[in-house]
């Protein structure tokens, strides 16, 4: 399985394929995990599992900008959606990515480009969530949440991923700040050398994580369909007492729906992550990597197409 993940994660990276993708993926079956190419169209979905007694947050998709001019069409855009979600009254926020907003070119300017929509997003009321990518760019992540926190920035979170082996540290790191955090496995494709490559480890590892970020004085975002880790969770946070205020089970659209419905059911914030845009093809095939049923799922729809 594991191979199965890495082809399918060096896939993402294939021109030929993405051109493929790109023109049939909506008919195939990727609008179960997009909501859309456009904000028009993420809004009515958003509104739909806001209904159904689920939170949001939403992501314009796309990273690795290279040109200082194109991210700040990208912060213009993430204005609009702020303010969009506080037109439409919907219990969502944002997640965004750093090198969307030019972190590939350079860390003060993705600082700017972040600080200008935390800003933002805490004069409407928002909350926004620095997302994880590669290895390479944690540092860079982690440096640029810290300065938010220690600036007085309440309304910022970000991410850690327990396949890679420095997690546990940069936790440690972080739990005087009081963080908001989600805690997440990986999606990226690493090398063993930094990251555990076994399942076994990447749940003992994330068990770790969740439990000492449980422990801590901030919030955690439990991100995972693993239903032994969520039921781990739950059981942790019953025997310390944990207020439920203080942590969250997060899933991605599209994935395990019935799961996020009954963990509602049973009196659980969960918050559906639920991305837009039409920049879609590589979110799409980590989507497919992480289980190998949602790759089954577009097959079968290119077979009936």
């Amino acid at each position: 399985m594991s191979t199965l993940r890495s082809l399918i994660l060096a896939a993402a990276d294939s021109p030929r394929l993405q051109r493929f993708i790109q023109r049939y993926g909506f008919r195939l079956g990727a609008a179960r995990f997009v909501a859309g190419e456009t904000l028009d169209d993420a809004v009515p979905v958003l509104r739909r599992l806001n209904e159904s007694g689920l939170l949001t947050n939403t992501t314009l998709l796309g990273e690795g900008v290279r040109d200082e001019a194109e991210t700040r069409h990208v912060v213009g855009a993430y204005r609009e959606v702020l303010e969009r979600i506080r037109a439409e009254g919907l219990r969502t926020n944002v997640a965004l990515k750093l090198t969307h907003l030019g972190l590939s070119i350079d860390e003060e300017l993705a600082q700017r480009n972040v600080a200008e929509l935390v800003v933002h997003a805490a004069h409407l009321g928002n909350f926004i969530r620095i997302d994880m990518e590669e290895s390479r760019h944690v540092d860079a992540t982690l440096r640029i949440y810290r300065r938010l926190r220690e600036s007085g920035h309440a309304n910022v979170g970000t991410v850690l991923q327990s396949y890679l082996f420095r997690s546990e540290d940069d936790l440690s790191g972080l739990l005087p700040l009081a963080p908001n955090l989600r805690i997440v496995k990986g999606a990226y494709l690493e090398p063993a050398e930094i990251a555990y490559p076994q399942k076994r480890d990447v749940d003992a590892a994330f068990v770790g994580l969740l439990e000492s970020s449980l422990a801590g004085d901030g919030f955690t975002a439990v991100a995972t369909h693993d239903q032994a880790l969520i039921e781990h969770a739950i059981s942790f946070v019953r025997e310390r007492g944990i207020p439920n205020e203080r942590f969250q089970f997060q899933m991605l659209y599209g994935v395990r729906p019935r799961l996020q419905l009954d963990l509602v059911r049973r009196g659980y914030d969960v918050l559906v992550a639920t991305p837009y845009g039409p920049d879609w093809y590589r979110y799409l095939m980590r989507r497919l990597a992480e289980r190998p049923a949602n790759l089954f799922f577009l097959l079968r729809n290119l077979v009936r197409g």
